[in-house]
């Protein structure tokens, strides 16, 4: 059973549903990252403020239900009883949460438009403890709703209704680390800055980076398959992972965390979990390869004289940086604006209509400067660009990221916000954030468009 959509309501209102039936209550919820491709946002008044809102009011708003505000139906699935309680409570010892004020983080997305209503969080420390978790609950008839960081922004990591709310957060152990091959093994609960903490001080990198690597946990950014601001160089998570252990609704625990580049001794599983939600599982742990730690990094933040010569940046990009090449983000004028008028992070070089973010990486620091200085000099000299900077030591590297990383924090302090992940032609990309503003005129406060140009989907915010 699933539920009608309406079209005129955005997509992701509807992602939480997985088309249950009773015995089969698992969904993996999104985690994810912040910046999965170029987004799009519309901001605007709302029936409610975004999370961060810039009143002096030190209380923040209250959420709707997310099940009053849209007309989605509770499946027939059991209430939890005291009963059940007492069983979750066998099960793992001191982690059953039923304080409504712990449970309410968990019950609100990180941009405060969806609420669930669960009166109860369970944290589990190991595989066996989700398996006996989900046997009970497949045999109870019981939803449950997986959860890590929570720093998902489509909805998905929160309850429609009164789910079982199952958090990944003390999975949290690094299992082992290969320091030759590079191949990190690790619970799903790690938290992506920290991992790449960990494989950093031993001269490698995590293949994924995100805006949200502070909170969101490993496991859900496996299961949205997220992007990030790496996905250029390194390609997606379908390429590093390895192995997965998964929980399946039944409590039958898949093991899977092989250590092996190539295996072809049967189906490969772990791609159907990867991006699949928790539709078939919860991940439990995961086997991912790290690439070297690059010697060489440098940072350019340029300005665009329009969307065209941001395209045409790119492809010189392309041809003149090459195999260096690890990031390029671009950002839309009225993003800029928001993040120095929200966060005080004023733009480095002059205003512009779009703003670009290139990263490169490698092993010689010589070799890279030099392709990137005979870059600049050429896409200056031919008008693609009109001002720029360059970073080459780490505090203003960090610095010219942050313009980027926060935009989604400035978003959210501007208003209410929606926003779409899309994937377009490349070409037509902006092509979408100018009708719309063309469509919604003074209904919304902004409309912007800013993400990672090179792997095509953009992020929309309005």
């Amino acid at each position: 059973m699933v539920p009608h959509v309406v079209s005129r309501w955005p997509v992701w209102l509807f992602r939480w549903r997985a088309a249950y039936t009773p015995g089969a209550s698992v969904r993996q919820k999104t985690w994810a990252g912040m910046s999965r491709a170029p987004l799009w946002g519309i901001v605007g008044t709302g029936p409610l403020v975004c999370r961060h809102s810039s009143s002096t009011s030190s209380r923040a708003p209250e959420v709707m239900l997310t099940h009053k505000r849209y007309p989605v139906q509770r499946l027939p699935f059991s209430v939890v009883s005291e009963e059940d309680l007492a069983a979750f409570e066998r099960m793992v010892p001191g982690r059953v949460i039923t304080d409504p004020e712990e449970l309410e983080a968990s019950n609100v997305d990180w941009l405060r438009t969806v609420r669930g209503c669960s009166k109860v969080l369970l944290r589990p420390r190991t595989s066996e403890e989700v398996s006996r978790i989900l046997r009970y609950c497949h045999e109870r008839n019981l939803a449950v709703n997986p959860q890590g960081g929570n720093t998902g922004m489509v909805g998905g990591s929160v309850p429609v209704f009164d789910e079982i709310i199952l958090s990944t957060a003390l999975m949290n152990q690094v299992i082992s680390f290969h320091d030759v091959s590079g191949i990190l093994v690790c619970q799903a609960g790690c938290v992506l800055e920290e991992l790449s903490l960990h494989v950093e001080q031993r001269d490698f990198i995590m293949p994924l980076d995100l805006g949200a690597k502070g909170s969101c946990h490993i496991g859900g950014n496996l299961a949205t398959n997220a992007g990030g601001l790496r996905f250029l160089r390194y390609g997606s998570l379908h390429g590093t992972v390895l192995g997965l252990e998964v929980v399946l609704a039944d409590g039958t625990i898949l093991g899977g965390l092989t250590s092996l580049r190539k295996d072809n001794t049967g189906y490969d599983l772990k791609q159907l979990f990867i991006g699949s939600e928790g539709t078939l599982g919860v991940i439990t742990a995961v086997s991912i390869l790290c690439p070297p730690k690059p010697k060489a990094v440098n940072v350019a933040f340029l300005g665009c004289p329009g969307f065209a010569e941001v395209l045409q940046t790119f492809s010189s990009c392309k041809g003149m940086l090459g195999e260096i090449l690890s990031a390029y983000e671009f950002m839309d004028a009225e993003c800029m604006q928001l993040v120095g008028h929200h966060l005080q992070l004023a733009s480095p070089v002059q205003e512009s209509p779009f703003y670009v973010l290139i990263e490169t990486s490698g092993s010689r620091a010589e070799h890279d400067a030099e392709k990137l200085s005979n870059f600049l000099e050429q896409v200056l000299g031919s008008g693609l660009v009109t001002d720029g900077t360059l970073a080459t030591d780490q505090r203003k590297i960090k610095a010219l990221w942050a313009l980027r990383e926060r935009i989604t924090e400035a978003l959210s302090l501007d208003g209410y916000v929606y926003k779409y992940d899309v994937s377009l032609p490349v070409e037509r990309l902006y092509d979408l954030v100018t009708e719309l503003r063309a469509r919604v005129g003074p209904l919304a406060k902004h409309v912007v468009g800013y993400g990672h140009l090179g792997i095509c989907p953009f992020l929309l915010k309005c």
